[in-house]
C-alpha cells in the first residue's frame, strides 16, 4: 500500500557563518539588483560571510513516500534543501552538503542548492531568513509543510504549500499570493531549482523554444543552437547552449514563448533528470542561469560549495516571463497557482509532459523511437503513434517510475502524432515535426523608455510612468512621466489618478486627494456613474488617513458602484462601521465584501472578530474552518481560533507560527485596531515575548491603541516608548508613519520618534522633512550615532555638502568607533573629497582592525596604497586575505592586483631589471583564488601584455612580438564600462599603442 509521511528531523550540516545585521539603514535608492530595484530598506543587510567552518543542527521538515524524499528548511527561507529519487538514488536537485553563504541575495547571504522560492522579486529579500511554518498531516494520502512569509518593504504576504502524496514521484506546490494593503502591489515569483552539472549534463526547454532572450529582454539569441553573439561570446559557428559544456561565461536566458507546461534538465551520465510542470497560461517562465563553464565560474563554485561542483538554476517563472517582469496585485486580492517539480529517468530530451507523464520521440533513419515515463501507477495506459498514413503504435501498458515504456518502430520521417491516455488523469499529446531551426524569426530586444519630453502623449507617459512603478525601476523616476502628463493635460484621469496614488504611498495625503479630486471631476463629467470606480476608491482611502471617515465612507460606497472594486468598497464601509460600533451593520458590509471575493483574507479577519464579538461562534468556527484551509498560517484565524476554543495548545501554535517577530505581531494587530477593536490590538502586541525590553515600534502600536481606546495607561504608555530600543527598527507604512506623527504630538522631544520619522520620509523621497526630523532628533539626543550618520548621507547625497556630511560622518564614528560600516563610508567620503592619500593611509591605518573586517574597506586602503606607489604593501595585503565578493561587484579586487604588478614592473624596467618586470607581469595575469572570483574568456588584459612585450624584448623576441599581438586586439572604439566585464576604455590606449610599439618605446 502506497504512504507517505512527514515529519520534523535535526540534522547537523557543516556550515560557514555569516556576519550580524547591520545596525544602520541603508537607502539604496539607485542600485540595480536583477534588472530592478536594489533597494532593501526596512530590511537590514548581511555584507560579511566567514571563512571558518563548523557543524551546526538545523530543524528540517521531511516528507517521504515509496519513490521520493523530500528536505524542507524553514529557517532558510521555507527553501526545498533535498530533493532525492529514492529508486536511483539520484538527487534531482543540487544538494549542496554544505551551507556556504556567498553575498549573493538582495540583503547579502545567500547559499546555492535546493530549490530556492522567490518572491515579490529575485533574488528574494528574506532568502537566507526565517518563515513561518506549519506542518499539516490530517490526510492518510497527502502530507503537506505550510511556509508563510510577508514582505516588509511592499506589505505583500505569501503562503506556500509543498505536499507529496502517496504513490506520486512528485513535489507538489500551492501557493497563494495575496495583496493584504489597501495600494496595488507588484510582484513575480520564480522558483530557483539548482541542477548539478557537468560536461554530460542539458538543459530541457520545450520543442517550440526557437528563442531565449536576457534580462529586461535587452538581447536575443537563438536556441538551441546560437548563432551570433550573445554575453559577449561569438557563437556565430552555431554552438549548442543548452548544453552548460558550451557555456564559458555568465550566462542567463529566458524561453521568449512556448506552448508547454514543462521545462527541465536531463544528466546523460546518470540517466536521470528533473523536470518543472505548470500550465503555461500562468507558468510562461522557463530560464537558465550559469556561473559558466570557465574559470570564473569555477571561483563561483568555490565560494558556494566545497565538495559539490557546479549547478545551473533551472527557474520556473509564474504570472512573469523575464526577469524583471512584475505583475500586479490589487488591493485586498490575492493570485495562486499550483506547480510540480518531479524526477523522471531514461528518457533523454523530453519531447512533452504533464503532472502525470513525460514522453520522449525522435524520428531517424526511418525509425521512432518512443519512451514514456509515469510519475504514479499507471494501469492501461493507452499509446498511439500515428500520421495521416498509418498507425504504428496503438498498445496498452502499465506506467510507473519504475516501469517505462520504451519502443522503436519503423516510421515515416515526417509529422507524427503521439497520444498517451489512462483513465483518472490528464491525457498527453504531442505533435511532432522534423527539425527546422531557420524557420521562426527571432523577437527583437525591447527598447528603452525615452526621457518624457520625448513620448508622444499623454497615454505614453502615463504608461512609462505605470511600468517604472511596476517594474521597480532603480534609475528612472515615474514623477517625471506623471508630471509632464499633467503640464501637458492636468485633468487626465489617469496621470492624476497615477500620480496620486504615488503620492498616497509617500504618505503625501493632501496633495494625493488633490490629485483624485481631479480625477473624479473628470470621469464624472458627463455623468456621476463612470466605468470604473477605482477613483473612488483611492480618494476614500486618502480621507481615511486624513481622518475623514465620513467624507471616506461616502466616497467608499459610491466606489462599490463598480463591480471591480465591490469587494474593497464594502471591506473599508464594514471597517468605518465597525470603528463607530456599528457592529451589525459592519457585518453586513462584509458578506458583501464576501460575496464579492470569497478568498479575500482580509474580509475573513474582519468577519471573524466581528461574529466573536458578537457571540456568533458557530458562524465564526465555520469561517475559520474555511480560512485555514486556504491559508493555514493566516495569523487572525490562528488567534480567533485560540480565543474561541480556549484550547492552550492552539494559543500556542499561534504564539509559535508567529515566531516572536515584531512586524508579525503588528500586522496581526492592525487587524483588530482597523476595525476600532483596539484592546484586542493592544492584547495581540502583549502577547509577544517580554524577555527583553520593548522593541523597535511596538511600544508606539501599544500607546496608540491604548488612547484610541481610552484606556487610563495611556500616559504610561507613552511613557514606555523612550526606552524602547531602536536597533533594527525601520519604519516604512503609512501605519507606522501615523502612529510616529501622533508620537511626536504627544511628547515632541521623543528623539527617536523624530529620528524614526526621518527614516520613514527619507525612504519615501521626501529629503528635506527627513532632514528636519533627523536635525531634531539629534538635537534632542546628539549622542545617537545613526542620526548624525543618516543626516551625513542627506547632505552628501542630496545637497553636496560635504563640509557638514564629513563633520556629522566624523560625528557619528566618534559615538561608536567600533561601526565599521560608517567607517567605510567615512572613508569613501575622504576619497571623495581626495583627502591626501597620506592622511587616508594614516586615518585608515589607526583603525586597521576595522579594515580588516570588511571587503570594501581593504579595497579603499589598497586603492590608497597604489595611489601612493606603495605597490608592494598593496600586494602583500591582498594576498593575505580571503575576499568574498557582491556578485556583480566582481572585478575591484583584481583591478587592483594588476594596478600594483603593472607599477612594480614599470620600475623594474626602469631600472633595467627586465626578466624580474617579466616575473610581475605574469603573475598580475592570474586570479589567485583568494580573491573570490575568476578571470572571464575574453578578458582585456592590453595594458599587461603591452608591458610584456617591453619586458620581453631583450630576452624572447618571439614572446615579445607575440605579447604585442595580443595587446594590439579589442574593441575598435573606447566606451564607459557599465559592468565588470566591460572593456575598460583604458585598455584601447595600449591596443594603438602596441601595433606601433617601436614607435613609443
Amino acid at each position: 500500500m502506497a504512504t507517505v509521511s512527514i515529519g520534523e528531523r535535526e540534522v547537523t550540516i557543516p556550515t560557514y557563518d555569516v556576519g550580524a545585521q547591520n545596525k544602520n539603514p541603508l537607502f539604496l535608492e539607485k542600485r540595480v539588483y536583477q534588472g530592478s530595484s536594489g533597494k532593501v530598506y526596512p530590511y537590514p543587510v548581511i555584507d560579511t560571510v566567514f571563512d571558518e567552518k563548523h557543524d551546526k543542527t538545523y530543524t528540517v521538515v521531511f516528507l517521504e513516500n515509496e519513490y521520493i524524499q523530500v528536505q524542507v528548511m524553514p529557517c532558510m527561507g521555507g527553501r526545498i534543501y533535498r530533493a532525492l529519487d529514492k529508486t536511483n538514488n539520484y538527487d534531482f536537485v543540487y544538494h549542496n552538503r554544505v551551507i556556504k553563504p556567498a553575498l549573493v541575495g538582495l540583503t547579502g547571504p545567500w547559499v546555492s542548492g535546493g530549490i530556492e522560492f522567490n518572491w515579490p522579486q529575485h533574488h528574494r529579500p528574506n532568502t537566507f531568513g526565517p518563515v513561518e511554518y506549519r506542518i499539516d498531516d490530517s490526510l492518510p494520502d497527502k502530507k503537506t509543510v505550510w511556509l508563510s512569509e510577508g514582505d516588509r518593504i511592499y506589505g505583500t504576504k505569501m503562503t506556500m504549500g509543498i505536499s507529496l502524496r502517496a504513490g506520486v514521484a512528485a513535489i507538489e506546490i500551492t501557493a497563494e499570493l495575496y495583496n493584504p494593503t489597501n495600494e496595488a502591489q507588484s510582484f513575480l515569483w520564480w522558483a530557483n531549482p539548482a541542477v548539478c552539472v557537468h560536461d554530460q549534463t542539458q538543459s530541457i526547454f520545450p520543442p517550440d523554444v526557437h528563442a531565449v532572450m536576457d534580462h529586461g529582454k535587452r538581447d536575443v539569441s537563438r536556441f538551441p543552437i546560437a548563432t551570433g553573439v550573445y554575453y559577449k561570446m561569438d557563437y556565430s559557428q552555431g554552438v549548442d547552449i543548452s548544453r552548460y559544456a558550451n557555456i564559458p561565461v555568465p550566462t542567463s536566458y529566458m524561453a521568449y514563448h512556448s506552448d508547454y507546461d514543462f521545462v527541465g534538465n536531463y544528466d546523460y551520465k546518470a540517466g536521470a533528470g528533473v523536470l518543472h510542470i505548470a500550465d503555461h497560461h500562468i507558468s510562461p517562465g522557463k530560464k537558465q542561469w550559469t556561473w559558466g563553464n570557465g574559470d570564473f565560474g569555477r571561483a563561483w563554485d568555490r565560494n558556494l560549495t566545497d565538495e559539490d561542483g557546479p549547478y545551473i538554476e533551472l527557474m520556473t517563472g509564474m504570472f512573469t516571463d523575464n526577469q524583471p517582469d512584475f505583475t500586479w496585485l490589487l488591493p485586498y486580492s490575492g493570485k495562486n497557482f499550483t506547480q510540480y517539480f518531479l524526477p523522471y529517468k531514461e528518457l533523454g530530451e523530453v519531447k512533452c509532459a504533464n503532472k502525470d507523464m513525460a514522453a520522449y520521440l525522435q524520428v531517424k533513419d526511418g525509425k521512432a523511437e518512443v519512451k514514456i515515463y509515469g510519475v504514479k501507477k499507471i494501469s492501461g495506459a493507452r499509446i498511439i503513434l500515428k500520421n495521416t498514413n498509418a498507425i504504428y503504435i496503438d498498445e496498452r501498458v502499465d506506467l510507473s517510475p519504475l516501469q517505462i515504456y520504451k519502443k522503436i518502430v519503423p516510421a515515416e520521417n515526417g509529422d507524427l502524432l503521439l497520444t498517451v491516455s489512462a483513465e483518472g488523469i490528464d491525457a498527453l499529446s504531442y505533435s511532432y515535426k522534423p527539425e527546422n531551426y531557420d524557420v521562426e524569426k527571432i523577437p527583437d530586444p525591447a527598447r528603452a523608455i525615452g526621457s518624457p519630453e520625448t513620448l508622444e502623449n499623454t497615454e505614453a507617459l502615463f504608461l512609462a510612468g505605470l511600468h517604472l512603478e511596476q517594474y521597480r525601476h532603480a534609475t528612472y523616476e515615474p514623477d517625471t512621466y506623471y508630471l509632464e502628463g499633467l503640464k501637458r493635460d492636468p485633468k487626465d484621469i489617469r496621470l492624476n489618478n497615477a500620480y496620486g496614488n504615488l503620492l498616497f504611498r509617500r504618505g503625501q495625503f493632501a496633495r494625493a486627494e488633490t490629485c483624485f479630486l481631479s480625477a473624479k471631476e473628470s470621469i464624472t463629467r458627463h455623468n456621476p456613474n463612470p466605468y470604473d470606480g477605482e477613483v473612488f476608491f483611492n480618494l476614500g482611502k486618502t480621507l481615511e488617513y486624513l481622518d475623514r471617515d465620513d467624507e471616506a465612507f461616502d466616497t467608499y460606497y459610491k466606489a462599490i458602484w463598480s463591480d471591480a472594486w465591490r469587494s474593497q468598497g464594502y471591506l473599508k464601509l464594514a471597517q468605518i462601521a465597525s470603528r463607530k460600533g456599528q457592529y451589525s451593520k459592519a457585518a453586513e458590509y462584509g458578506r458583501e465584501a464576501l460575496y464579492a471575493n470569497y478568498k479575500s483574507f482580509k474580509v475573513r479577519s474582519l468577519l471573524a472578530i466581528l461574529f466573536r464579538h458578537s457571540g456568533k461562534t458557530e458562524d465564526v468556527e465555520k469561517l475559520l474552518r474555511e480560512t485555514l484551509a486556504f491559508d493555514p498560517l493566516d495569523f487572525i484565524a490562528l488567534r480567533e481560533k485560540a480565543i474561541i476554543s480556549g484550547d492552550t495548545g492552539t494559543e500556542n501554535e499561534f504564539k509559535r507560527v508567529m515566531r516572536d517577530n515584531e512586524q508579525n505581531y503588528i500586522t496581526a494587530s492592525l487587524n483588530y485596531a482597523e476595525a476600532g477593536f483596539y484592546q484586542d490590538a493592544v492584547d495581540v502586541l502583549n502577547s509577544i515575548s517580554t524577555d527583553s525590553a520593548p522593541r523597535g515600534m511596538i511600544p508606539y502600536f501599544r500607546a496608540f491603541f491604548l488612547e484610541k481606546a481610552g484606556s487610563p495607561h495611556t500616559a504610561a504608555a507613552w511613557q514606555e516608548v523612550l526606552s524602547a530600543d531602536p536597533a533594527y527598527c525601520s519604519p516604512n507604512t503609512l501605519d507606522e508613519y501615523r502612529v510616529l506623527l501622533r508620537a511626536i504630538a504627544v511628547n515632541k522631544y521623543d528623539a527617536k520618534a523624530h529620528y524614526y520619522l526621518g527614516c520613514f520620509l527619507y525612504d519615501k523621497k521626501r529629503y528635506n522633512e527627513a532632514r528636519d526630523s533627523w536635525e531634531s532628533s539629534r538635537l534632542l539626543d546628539p549622542s545617537f550615532p545613526t542620526v548624525c550618520r543618516n543626516l551625513a548621507l542627506y547632505y552628501a547625497n542630496k545637497t553636496h555638502d560635504y563640509d557638514k556630511a564629513q563633520t556629522l560622518l566624523e560625528k557619528a564614528f566618534s559615538l561608536d568607533e567600533k561601526d565599521a560600516r560608517v567607517f567605510y563610508e567615512l572613508c569613501e567620503l575622504y576619497k571623495k573629497r581626495a583627502l591626501p592619500l597620506a592622511k587616508q593611509r594614516e586615518i585608515m591605518e589607526a583603525h586597521f582592525d576595522l579594515v580588516g573586517s570588511r571587503d570594501d574597506l581593504l579595497v579603499l586602503y589598497g586603492e590608497t596604497l597604489n595611489g601612493l606607489q606603495e605597490y608592494e604593501k598593496t600586494i602583500k595585503v591582498l594576498m593575505n586575505h580571503h575576499f568574498h565578493p557582491w556578485e556583480g561587484g566582481e572585478g575591484k579586487v583584481p583591478t587592483l592586483h594588476i594596478e600594483a604588478r603593472l607599477g612594480l614592473a614599470k620600475d623594474l624596467l626602469k631600472n633595467g631589471r627586465d626578466a624580474e618586470a617579466v616575473t610581475e607581469l605574469e603573475k598580475a595575469l592570474v586570479y589567485y583564488e583568494n580573491f573570490g572570483e575568476g578571470k572571464l574568456p575574453g578578458a582585456q588584459e592590453n595594458n599587461i601584455y603591452y608591458y610584456l612585450g617591453i619586458a620581453l624584448k631583450s630576452i624572447d623576441a618571439a614572446g615579445s612580438q607575440a605579447s604585442f599581438l595580443k595587446a594590439s586586439t579589442g574593441l575598435s572604439e573606447p566606451a564607459g564600462a557599465m559592468y565588470y566585464n566591460d572593456q575598460p576604455p583604458h585598455t584601447i590606449y595600449y591596443q594603438g599603442l602596441a601595433r606601433y610599439p617601436d614607435r613609443y618605446l
